[in-house]
């Protein structure tokens, strides 16, 4: 297994990002705006190429790092899924969650969110999983 393989990590990154199209757009659009405290107008407003751009490399540069890990340690598929399940709530969670704090964000958006990230770090390692096997 090489340390960095485009595909995959293009895969994980693919599915990250369609757990958030479903996440935020069908699932818990109104929820999550309503939390956020964002006005239809202020939604409109936002550059979403840009916007859309910026999260798929974000997830990406996510799916490179798991990647490599996974490169360096070839572990089995359920310790992938443990892998990915554990930067989401070890890593990724407590850091929104400790943003939130500060900004005195409400519990919904952080729920909300939280669920985000969790369901797409367990995207991303199913992919992997599937990729190794």
């Amino acid at each position: 297994m090489n340390d960095f393989s485009l595909l995959p990590v293009l895969a994980g990154t693919a599915a990250f990002f369609a757990v958030g199209a479903l996440w935020y757009g069908l699932i818990f659009a109104k929820p999550w705006q309503r939390a956020a405290g964002l006005s239809n107008s202020q939604l409109r407003a936002g550059n979403m190429k840009v916007i859309f751009a910026l999260a798929f490399a974000f997830e990406m540069l996510t799916a490179m790092v798991l990647w490599h890990l996974l490169a360096r340690t070839d572990p089995p598929g359920f310790v992938v899924m443990m892998m990915a399940l554990g930067f989401a709530v070890g890593v990724m969670i407590p850091a929104v969650g400790i943003n939130y704090l500060f900004q005195r964000k409400p519990l919904a958006l952080f729920l909300i969110d939280a669920g985000h990230l969790l369901v797409g770090m367990a995207m991303m390692g199913g992919v992997f999983v599937w990729f190794r096997s």
